[in-house]
């Protein structure tokens, strides 16, 4: 081996000295750089050379330059981030859910309730005062107002989360669309040999933020590309992106929304990250409260209706028409027919039984008591299933309509109307049925839900219409019906699983009170999970300014000892030229 020889060797040494410390300044400029992974030049020494019965080493060569990154933890730290932001969103929204409900204060719907029948309670003893009626109807206002305002932010809250939603998909697409754009820029680049360490890491801090917004695994492909995937649906394979959207469909009449792929419209199984915390908060939270309040609402309004529509006011009844709607062909269907879409969208009914019609002479004072059978047991006169025998609006109107010195009929809107002889008044009671209330007909509240619950305007325009008396055992009780409406607070509804009206409203209160606290608790958990991944990939990929810098020395001094060699050789060879000439 000759001097050339040891110039190639001195070469080499230079070359390698220069790209390790390239690689070195690379890592102290990245080293707050968020997502980069620490990179490591692998250097080995060049084959040996055979000189007579030696060999002699030829230098050092460089065997690649390497990302330390650890797959699996980087992995760990991708589905710790999508915990994260999953327990943090489902926090947020549920805290947003229990300040709207605004309990435990003296403005929430609890204390309403304890108002309204308080108001109730005090009618009771003093039936005979008109100021306590006012403050009856005065307080129902209140409390459906309060019910409204509730059901109204509970559905901008949801409006706001469907926006949300909107927006975070559109997120989502767009990484997916950036990293399959770097997964064929990753193959252009690296043909097959060596890695593209910075591609490598921007797609690795693209798929980071792709995991705070939706649960994604991946799989990497020999070519270097990687396949992103949500549950076993690729979203990404290759250089190509699937594409992801938000899809809106009504079912039932309630809003339903999904994430599906805009290749083939397959809905995705989201599980995690802010998009699944989003998708659960909205049917979990949101929804069932919604439904929740809709439903105490609904109970609130059948079973206070139930009971004042067979209960009487200060002076009788000449005159009663009903608040419930309903099209001339649904006015004479059976109420329990499904076709009856009017009665079948309603979310109380009324059952197979009757009620009482008392008609008075108002001079003398006779009074003649009939019951109207309502005929709903879904079966016709030959005790086949069918509706065609059961009641309807223009079939509870005929037979009121058949007693003597009172008339019923169906009006142009649907309503019921009964009207008193001159001379005569009249009283209902006993309704087993559940059908006055249904129809409206002397109703306390009026609407269905939470969404349109109010008082009804003949009360609000003359308060000596509400009904504080009643029929109890056959005999007249001036408080019969204000009392019945009290024991609602604590009576037990099976339509409500066994609770009163208040006790329900008190555990949905509670629910998410109890549960927003369990999930502020889990995203503390998972931000700990989180931080202790970071810390570990940080230990791993992070860039340490001590050790850069050892390693920054020794590279300076091998670079100077390779040209000091290449000095001496020249030297050497000089020498040598200088002999020959």
């Amino acid at each position: 081996m000759g001097l050339n020889s040891s110039l190639q060797i001195g070469r080499t040494a230079l070359t390698a000295s220069q790209v390790a410390i390239q690689v070195t300044g690379n890592n102290f400029a990245n080293a707050s750089t968020p997502g980069y992974s620490r990179q490591i030049i692998g250097l080995t020494p060049n084959l040996d050379a055979r000189q007579g019965p030696y060999f002699l080493g030829r230098g050092v060569g460089i065997q690649g330059i390497t990302r330390q990154v650890d797959s699996a933890l980087q992995a760990r730290l991708w589905s710790g981030l999508s915990q994260e932001s999953f327990a943090s969103t489902v926090s947020q929204m549920l805290s947003g859910v229990e300040s709207t409900l605004n309990e435990l204060t003296d403005n929430d719907l609890s204390s309403e309730f304890a108002r309204f029948f308080d108001a109730w309670s005090q009618l009771a003893n003093s039936p005979d005062q008109d100021g306590r009626r006012s403050i009856v109807i005065q307080q129902g206002r209140t409390l459906a107002a309060s019910m409204r305002s509730l059901r109204n932010d509970l559905g901008e809250q949801r409006r706001q989360l469907d926006n949300q939603l909107q927006s975070t998909v559109q997120a989502v697409d767009n990484l997916l669309t950036q990293i399959a754009d770097i997964n064929t820029e990753i193959v252009n680049a690296e043909g097959g040999s060596s890695t593209a360490n910075g591609l490598r890491d921007q797609r690795d801090e693209l798929i980071g933020q792709l995991s705070q917004l939706i649960d994604v695994s991946t799989v990497e492909q020999p070519n270097g590309t990687l396949d992103v995937l949500v549950g076993s649906t690729p979203v990404v394979l290759a250089g190509v992106s699937r594409g992801v959207e938000l899809q809106r469909r009504t079912v039932d009449g309630d809003l339903r929304v999904s994430v599906n792929l805009k290749s083939d419209n397959t809905q995705l199984d989201v599980a995690s990250g802010a998009i699944g915390a989003l998708l659960e908060q909205r049917t979990d939270t949101i929804d069932t409260t919604i439904e929740r309040l809709d439903q105490i609402a609904s109970q609130l309004i059948f079973q206070v209706n139930r009971i004042h529509s067979t209960g009487y006011p200060k002076s009788a009844f000449t005159t009663l028409t009903g608040t419930q709607r309903a099209p001339s062909a649904d006015a004479s269907r059976a109420f329990n027919d499904p076709a009856n879409e009017t009665f079948a969208g309603l979310p109380f009914r009324a059952v197979n039984g009757g009620f009482l019609v008392t008609v008075t002479n108002s001079v003398t004072g006779a009074s003649e008591t009939t019951r109207i059978d309502v005929d709903l047991d879904g079966l016709d006169a030959t005790g086949a299933p069918g509706f065609a025998d059961d009641s309807s609006v223009a079939a509870i109107a005929a037979a009121i309509d058949a007693l003597d010195n009172i008339s019923a009929s169906v009006n142009a809107d649907g309503t019921l109307s009964i009207d008193s002889d001159t001379g005569y008044n009249f009283a209902l009671g006993e309704d087993s049925s559940g059908v006055l209330a249904v129809l409206g007909v002397n109703s306390y509240f009026t609407g269905s839900d939470a969404a349109d619950i109010g008082v009804r305007q003949t009360l609000i325009d003359n308060a000596g219409l509400l009904a504080a008396g009643q029929t109890v055992a056959g005999q007249p009780s001036d408080n019969g019906a204000a009392l019945a409406i009290l024991g609602l607070r604590d009576q037990t509804n099976d339509a409500l699983g066994g609770r009163s009206i208040t006790g329900s409203w008190l555990d949905a209160a509670q629910d998410v009170g109890t549960r927003s606290a369990a999930a502020a608790n889990r995203a503390d958990a998972t931000r700990l999970v989180r931080e202790s991944l970071d810390a570990q990939r940080a230990a791993v990929s992070g860039v340490s300014i001590d050790e850069e810098s050892i390693n920054l020395l020794n590279y300076q001094r091998q670079y100077q000892g390779a040209a000091r060699f290449i000095s001496v050789v020249d030297e050497m060879t000089q020498t040598l030229l200088s002999l020959v000439s």
